[in-house]
């Protein structure tokens, strides 16, 4: 019977060639079920195999959730969330490719999440972020900071699909083709300041922007990773006093909020962010309504 360490390496390169994950993702869905696997070697007196995971008992995986909440690196109730959706999308990719079904798992619940609104920048913030990106030593590196802040808000990209852009992709047309999660494709407009700050970064830009080579380069030429983007926006945020939660992230959800604000409908918005569910995308109509209510408290004279 195939070892279950084997069917984690399948199911990896899956995520990653078929699916096409991000690498975060793929490297978190391998450390959570990683780590079950390891737990159930510990658990069971040996490594378990194929035949093992299809016989587990609900009380082995509820083991293992309280096994993962005690200690020093005790698991918040979000992670173990997470942790549980991670081995259920394992179990989902066996029993599809290698008939391994085990439906009592199911009878698993995990931990209820009290659901958290995102964390936009206001629109002053947003701009002020992408001026101070401009501000650098060298001019080419100030004109790429500029062009990625000013593409993650001006688009709602996630930071990786900013980071994926090729030479090929310029210049960057009025409408771009960008793939997401899962490797779902989507069609984003480009303001046409977008546009402008990635041809003035391109055109300052010492190393050559051939179109297999990535579109934005870190200082020494190498591909610009996520989390050298992560670095420069609490350099940002620490210039201009802002939260912490002013990430690369707050401007994909600066994009949704100030759209919803400014009368852009909810369907389209879901449409451009490339969410599955419409739920997903009322998040920014909770923010949205929240700050309406706290202006109302504020100003009315019974408030």
């Amino acid at each position: 019977m195939t070892a279950a360490a084997t069917l984690l390496t399948t199911w990896i390169a899956h995520l990653r060639d078929e699916r096409r994950f991000a690498d975060n993702s793929v490297e978190a869905y391998e450390r959570d079920v990683a780590a079950f696997l390891g737990f159930l070697s510990q658990h069971l007196g040996g490594e378990p195999s194929a035949q093992d995971l299809a016989t587990l008992e609900p009380r082995d995986l509820r083991a293992y959730l309280a096994f993962r909440r005690q200690g020093p690196d005790a698991l918040a109730d979000r992670s173990i969330s997470r942790a549980l959706a991670a081995i259920r999308s394992f179990y989902r990719y066996l029993e599809r490719r290698h008939g391994v079904t085990n439906a009592r798992l199911a009878l698993v619940r995990g931990p209820k999440l009290k659901r958290s609104l995102p964390r936009p920048v206001s629109e002053a913030a947003a701009q002020n972020l992408i001026v101070e990106a401009g501000d650098a030593a060298e001019a080419w590196i100030g004109a790429r900071d500029a062009a990625l802040v000013t593409l993650l808000y001006a688009a709602g990209l996630r930071i990786s699909e900013a980071l994926a852009l090729t030479g090929a992709d310029l210049p960057l047309p009025a409408t771009l083709r960008v793939t997401g999660k899962g490797g779902k494709e989507r069609i984003v407009p480009l303001l046409q300041v977008a546009r402008e700050a990635v041809a003035r970064y391109a055109e300052l830009c010492p190393y050559a922007l051939t179109e297999d080579a990535p579109l934005f380069r870190a200082s020494r030429g190498g591909a610009l990773s996520a989390r050298m983007a992560q670095d420069l926006m609490q350099r940002l945020r620490g210039r201009l006093g802002l939260p912490s939660s002013a990430t690369p992230h707050a401007l994909r959800h600066s994009f949704a909020t100030h759209l919803l604000a400014n009368g852009g409908d909810l369907r389209a918005i879901q449409e451009l962010l490339g969410h599955e569910s419409l739920s997903t995308t009322q998040g920014y109509a909770s923010v949205e309504a929240k700050k309406i209510l706290q202006l109302y408290r504020r100003a009315h004279p019974r408030a």
